[in-house]
């Protein structure tokens, strides 16, 4: 059975493990459990934009959503409920779909954007805290290094991988 009409998005290992969360052009977001081929939850709602990008936290009780309308909006995983205090927005990503990514302690949310920079959001505020010119054209994607979290590495569509301190 064919669940979706448009592109995918995966994160693994919420709620200890037992499930996953896919997202959609569609404008949905699902729950699925391992090894069983049905949703057990469906999220959609006409606010909603397509969420090309999901990013579960270090600590496991977020996820983040890179939606289409120039947003990134929080889910608590235990009962994917959305935050609504948690919005972090002053980039544009409408039309790609840019990385977003958590600081491994929590601590900061990290993206790139459609005219090249990256943006570092706190997390407690929602705040942007740093933005930066990362690439020429889009960039794409933006993680923190887990073992020297002080470091990021950006990737773009100029082809190029940087690392930055």
């Amino acid at each position: 059975k064919q669940w979706y009409q448009r592109r995918v998005a995966i994160t693994a290992g919420i709620e200890r493990n037992i499930s996953f969360v896919s997202t959609s052009d569609d404008k949905s977001l699902r729950v699925w459990d391992w090894d069983i081929p049905v949703d057990r939850k469906h999220i959609a709602d006409p606010s909603m934009h397509a969420i090309p990008s999901v990013s579960l936290s270090a600590s496991g009780k977020w996820l983040a959503c890179q939606s289409m309308d120039n947003k990134i909006t929080i889910f608590a995983t235990q009962k994917l409920r959305l935050n609504r205090k948690k919005v972090f927005k002053g980039h544009m990503v409408a039309g790609y779909a840019c990385q977003c990514n958590f600081s491994p302690d929590n601590s900061y949310l990290i993206s790139g954007d459609a005219d090249g920079r990256c943006f570092i959001w706190d997390w407690k505020t929602t705040k942007v805290y740093k933005r930066f010119k990362a690439h020429e054209g889009v960039c794409i994607g933006a993680v923190w290094l887990p073992h020297e979290t002080s470091k990021v590495v950006t990737c773009g569509w100029d082809g190029k991988i940087k690392l930055w301190d």
